[in-house]
């Protein structure tokens, strides 16, 4: 009886054993058919999205701060802002629309001359600005005289084909799938469209933030050949081609008006930063400010004042309100000079920034040189012999309403005792000496400037993209075929200024400009009036433009450019300059400066 009992027990010790061990069994078994392909594929998933997440981690700034907000997708209009067309859709068929014309010359009749419209304006705060041509570019350069720059971008073109190819051809088979997914009928093959979706996630996570070949997981080509068979099968299931044209033309329509509307956004945030003044140079002025009213009437003296009526010197004239932007303008032409003893220069700014820059003169005296600071309030002429047309501009932008942009037509008046003056913008970098200037024949002209007509440069500009040729006044007085010049730096003959009263001249098309609408774009189509045929031409090397509006102009040129201007939107002090011309107008900068060190003002 007690061995029936202990084998009893053996049996039912036995048969729990069994039904605890035969799972774990059968799960190892299932375990080792798993491939090492399998294996591979989720381990490389795994490090794929780890990497990408370490990535992303080590791209947070290390600044605390309010998060940035991404702007809202609203089309702005035109009219908010000077910039130019939006590149027109590319529809199936369609053929080009004509150019419009300029709203504000149509007065309900046929036109003879087109006033076409650009996105070159005047460039400074205070001079002229072309808008942002890096983002929308209509105009294209022949390859004369920039053949290398090409080269250069082609081959940049071509690597970047080279190392993005797969994730591209992936992007484009998700595309093909989505397509197949919107206009299948209900009644179509349910498996063939389940396996489209799934292939469509697994492509979506295997290229998830991903912008290169080499951040592509292993898994990825079989997972395009998987797409790629699926595609296949979609094919056939779906043979009417007329349908699937249809629907990538309209997938085409959509994406297009999507980039449409990001090159207006791009363009007006790009205009409104150009617009603003950095927080650093706000605490900048602030500090200097508090710092001169500390200061004795006896200390707020600028030195060698008795050089500033000398006309045997070589006396230069800046309007500006931007202290560190001056600052760069001063200590590049005196570097630059051979003889900087006999340099003047003379800032003219406002009543509200007077004091931060003659406190940062002060501070930062400019060596052998001699130098005045101005407000342009004590100019109790200009208020009350002539019509400050200016401030009828109908325009909200600074850079065309400012009084600053504006003084250089009295320059005469500014400077009553002296024969000869350069104007240069603050957006400007001297590189080499300019006392070769000051012995140019001017052939009885009262303006030298560099010439902007030939159509191979960045520079180029017409008469007819800022004057109205189809006013008759303007057409008898005028050649729309002129060539144009640049300010940014020109020498004045004032004497002759004076003989011809060309001030005058200025306010009688001021006045016309405001009665009605034969320019715009600022004080240069104004300078283009004013100063025609009264305009001798400069080498080219004296004046290189376009640094703030195109990043091809070719760094051989710049090198042996005697000034480098900044005119554009992306001056060298705000983030959206381009960060390859930087470095040129920062190396006259101190940042070891203790104010500039106090407001975070970092080169």
């Amino acid at each position: 009886m007690k061995f029936l009992r202990r084998c009893q027990r053996i049996l039912i010790l036995s048969l729990l054993s069994l039904s605890v061990l035969a799972p774990l069994i059968l799960v190892s078994h299932r375990l080792k058919t798993i491939t090492s392909i399998g294996q591979r594929e989720f381990i490389d998933d795994l490090w794929s999205r780890k990497r990408r997440d370490i990535e992303a981690l080590n791209s947070v700034g290390q600044e605390a701060g309010e998060s940035l907000k991404e702007p809202k997708p609203i089309v702005f209009e035109d009219k908010d802002f000077q910039s130019k067309q939006g590149i027109k859709s590319l529809e199936f068929g369609s053929k080009p629309s004509k150019e419009q014309k300029d709203k504000r010359f149509e007065d309900g009749r046929e036109k003879k001359h087109s006033y076409k419209e650009t996105g070159r304006h005047d460039s400074n705060l205070h001079g002229q600005s072309r808008g942002v041509r890096d983002v929308e570019k209509e105009t294209k350069y022949p390859q004369h005289n920039r053949s290398a720059a090409k080269r250069d971008k082609n081959a940049r073109i071509a690597q970047s084909r080279s190392v993005d190819y797969k994730v591209k051809e992936i992007k484009d088979q998700l595309i093909r799938a989505k397509a197949y997914l919107s206009f299948a009928p209900p009644g179509s093959t349910a498996h063939l469209m389940k396996e489209l979706r799934q292939r469509v996630k697994e492509l979506e996570h295997a290229i998830e933030e991903v912008t290169c070949d080499s951040d592509l997981p292993k898994s990825a080509l079989q997972k395009m050949k998987n797409m790629e068979s699926s595609l296949v099968k979609a094919g056939h299931a779906f043979p009417d081609c007329s349908a699937m044209s249809s629907k990538l033309r309209a997938m085409t329509e959509n994406a297009e008006e999507q980039v449409r509307m990001q090159k207006k956004q791009t363009t007006y945030l790009l205009n409104l930063a150009a617009r603003t003044t950095p927080k650093g140079f706000h605490c900048l002025s602030m500090r200097l400010t508090s710092e001169y009213f500390a200061l004795q009437p006896s200390e707020k003296q600028l030195l060698e004042q008795q050089k500033l009526h000398d006309t045997k010197l070589y006396h230069y004239a800046v309007f500006s309100d931007n202290v560190l932007a001056c600052a760069v303008v001063v200590n590049s032409t005196i570097s630059s000079a051979t003889e900087p003893e006999k340099i003047v220069f003379h800032l003219v700014t406002n009543s509200l920034n007077l004091p931060a820059m003659s406190m940062w003169f002060l501070l930062n005296p400019p060596g052998k040189a001699t130098i005045e600071v101005l407000s342009m309030e004590d100019f109790k002429w200009l208020s009350n012999e002539y019509d400050l047309g200016w401030k009828m501009q109908n325009s909200s932008d600074p850079r065309f309403t400012s009084e600053l942009n504006y003084l250089r037509f009295y320059l005469p008046n500014i400077f009553p005792s002296l024969d000869k003056v350069i104007l240069l913008d603050h957006d400007v970098v001297v590189q080499k000496d300019l006392s070769g200037l000051w012995h140019v024949g001017m052939k009885g002209k009262v303006n030298g400037a560099v010439e902007t007509c030939q159509d191979t440069e960045v520079s180029f500009l017409r008469m007819d993209m800022f004057i109205n040729f189809s006013d008759p006044v303007i057409n008898k007085k005028f050649n729309n075929k002129a060539c144009t010049w640049a300010f940014g730096m020109n020498l004045f003959d004032l004497r002759r200024w004076r003989e011809e009263n060309l001030t005058a001249l200025y306010h009688k098309y001021l006045r016309l400009s405001n009665e009605r609408p034969i320019l715009k774009g600022g004080s240069l189509p104004l300078g283009w009036v004013t100063f025609y045929n009264q305009t001798t031409a400069l080498e080219r090397r004296w004046h290189v433009l376009g640094l703030g509006h195109d990043s091809t102009v070719l760094l051989d040129i710049i090198r042996k450019a005697a000034v480098i201007h900044y005119d554009g939107v992306r001056k060298p002090w705000l983030d959206i300059g381009f960060g390859e011309y930087k470095e040129l107008w920062r190396k006259y900068i101190d940042f070891n400066n203790p104010y500039l060190e106090q407001c975070n003002i970092h080169g």
